[in-house]
């Protein structure tokens, strides 16, 4: 007879039941949404999908990705990813109104109206920008308020046959790169002025890369044309050759002949950037709270912050609070150019204000709101999250960090390329430009001779650009800046190396073992020549220390005329392992005599890097 099966135990039979733990979460039906915001990391995607960090970084490895838990994945990359497990992304809607100027507010259509185009003149120091300016706003006060009294706000207003246009009168080029680098895009219009008589010059140049990178349509004023020198055809065809073809060429950039002088011209130009404007189709909502840019601001003595704005949608009215970057406050009065007062500012309107509790920065960004108490919050929330940004601060675009960690809306590379002949920079930029490696291209922003600039730095960093500088040399000053912004400079004196580290970087390879530390620099204050050992320098050491085994370059005038080894180190008559900053010193240079008063040596080392 078979043996019967004793009944369980409560334990075992507390075993086979299906515990909390085993059971199997129900899925829900229909995809599940996922919510991508900029910069997410393995990490956060893992934890908006509940699952471990280990199976997103599994399923990037079999795509070919090696990451790590806190490495930055682009949002083509976490869609792939999250449709695999049953999601559908979205992006990310920004509701948090401390964030203002990063939001995107959606108009009602039917709310929309015209509204004056923003203009800005750049160009040449000399070729005219000023008298230009000054000439469209003396034809509007001797129409208006003959003789009225005009005062310099940074920006003004033209009424021209019914129309309007908004004139930015920035210090400079480098001043709209600040502005643009600090998330203000309130140009609409770029008037790149050249004159006849000079033709295109290197700031010339500069004013056309910067307006290129902010991607907005370019008018070219040739300037200077009563002057009997005066070679249109010259400055048409050396703007061509930089991209710049006239539309009477067959090309898309209209050119205007004007004497800013004289007032020659000056009709043309307004008629021909009241007809761009009509065809950009500018247009802002005027029924709801202002929005807009810093345009300059300072102090006054008896005024207070004041600050000279424009507002870019909505009205601003007195009485308004005002969010502004990181400061806060009233606004209490409000005037124009001519200090003529104003109750309200319409789109595109340029005004200046008083009431802010500090001096806010050119650039930063303003909102309205009817509600003091939230406003303080919303600026002193800014300025907290300011302060964290600022201890978290790390290089914006490094080469090192290209591996793998490119964002989605970074599938260029922006290199500026700054070299000692122009063989070598074309060179590069044919090499760089034919690199295209899974979907990343190399964009140069600007290849150009001369010694790395301030200018270069700040350009650098409104693009995201890395700075490619060949057989040229920073000064400490332009390093420290560049330092500053976070932006990468790279050294080179081979041009395959270049090519080598730009393609290992997009392959997210790059590792380098070796970097190169300057260590110091010394100025050459006279020269001797001294038989059977060659010229010897005396020098001061204008930065960091010279050492006796130190690689040393030659600059002069920023470039690099010649690199070795140092001969000799001397302090007065005896030998030297180390001359620091402050003193002075006798070198020689191994194979070189060719040093001359003002010649800046350059003293470095190599450092072995920690491969992470």
């Amino acid at each position: 007879m078979p043996k019967q099966n004793k009944p369980m135990n409560k334990k075992s039979n507390a075993y086979h039941k299906p515990t909390q733990h085993t059971a199997k979460k129900a899925k829900p039906s229909g995809p599940q949404i996922l919510t991508y915001k900029d910069g997410m990391n393995v990490s956060d995607v893992a934890k908006a999908m509940d699952v471990s960090s280990a199976v997103i970084i599994k399923k990037l490895m079999l795509m070919g990705m090696m990451t790590s838990v806190n490495q930055i994945i682009d949002r083509d990359t976490v869609e792939l990813v999250a449709i695999e497990e049953g999601f559908e992304v979205v992006d990310e809607v920004i509701t948090d109104v401390t964030r203002f100027d990063e939001m995107d507010i959606e108009d009602d259509p039917k709310d929309l109206v015209k509204r004056p185009p923003i203009v800005t003149i750049m160009g040449h120091v000399d070729h005219g920008k000023t008298t230009l300016l000054d000439t469209i706003r003396k034809s509007r006060v001797a129409q208006s308020e003959a003789g009225g009294i005009t005062q310099h706000i940074g920006a003004y207003q033209v009424d021209y046959k019914g129309e309007k246009v908004t004139f930015i009168d920035t210090p400079g080029h480098a001043a709209f790169t600040e502005m643009r680098a600090r998330g203000a895009k309130v140009t609409d219009i770029v008037i790149i002025v050249v004159a006849a008589d000079d033709g295109v010059m290197p700031q010339t140049i500069e004013a056309i890369d910067h307006a290129k990178a902010a991607k907005v349509p370019i008018i070219v004023a040739v300037n200077k044309m009563d002057r009997p020198q005066a070679n249109p055809e010259k400055v048409m065809t050396a703007l061509s050759e930089k991209g710049l073809t006239p539309e009477e060429w067959g090309g898309q950039i209209p050119f205007v002949k004007i004497s800013a002088l004289k007032g020659e011209g000056i009709d043309q130009l307004l008629e021909l950037i009241i007809l761009v404007s009509e065809v950009e189709e500018l247009k802002a909502n005027p029924k709801r709270f202002a929005q807009g840019t810093v345009i300059e601001a300072r102090l006054d003595k008896g005024r207070g912050s004041v600050a000279t704005l424009i507002v870019e949608s909505g009205t601003l009215r007195v009485g308004d609070y005002l969010a502004c970057g990181n400061t806060y406050g009233k606004v209490r009065t409000m005037e124009d150019d001519l200090k003529k007062r104003y109750k309200e500012a319409l789109p595109a309107m340029p005004i200046e204000i008083t009431g802010l509790n500090e001096v806010p920065k050119a650039g930063d960004i303003f909102k309205a709101f009817d509600d003091e108490k939230m406003t303080r919050q919303i600026a002193e929330e800014r300025q907290s999250r300011e302060r964290e940004k600022e201890l978290k601060k790390r290089s914006k675009t490094s080469l090192e960090s290209l591996m793998g960690d490119m964002e989605s809306s970074e599938k260029e590379l922006n290199l500026i390329i700054k070299g000692d002949v122009n063989g070598s920079i074309e060179a590069l930029k044919g090499l760089l430009e034919k690199i295209d490696i899974e979907g990343f291209h190399v964009n140069v922003i600007r290849g150009e001779v001369g010694a790395i600039s301030e200018s270069d730095v700040t350009l650098a960093n409104a693009t995201q650009s890395i700075l490619i500088g060949f057989n040229v040399r920073p000064t400490a000053s332009v390093k420290a800046l560049a330092d500053t912004q976070g932006v990468e400079i790279r050294l080179y004196s081979i041009i395959y190396r270049v090519q080598e580290d730009i393609e290992a970087a997009l392959k997210g390879m790059l590792a380098p073992k070796f970097e190169e530390i300057v260590i110091g620099q010394a100025e050459v204050r006279e020269t001797f020549k001294v038989s059977k050992i060659g010229t010897i320098a005396g020098c001061i050491v204008t930065d960091g220390s010279i050492i006796r085994e130190a690689l040393v370059r030659v600059l002069r005038n920023g470039i690099v005329v010649y690199e070795g080894k140092l001969a000799s180190l001397k302090r007065f008559k005896d030998d030297a392992k180390e001359v620091r900053q402050g003193f002075e010193c006798g070198l020689s240079i191994e194979n070189f005599n060719d040093i001359k008063v003002g010649d800046i040596i350059e003293a470095s080392k190599m450092k072995e890097m920690e491969i992470v």
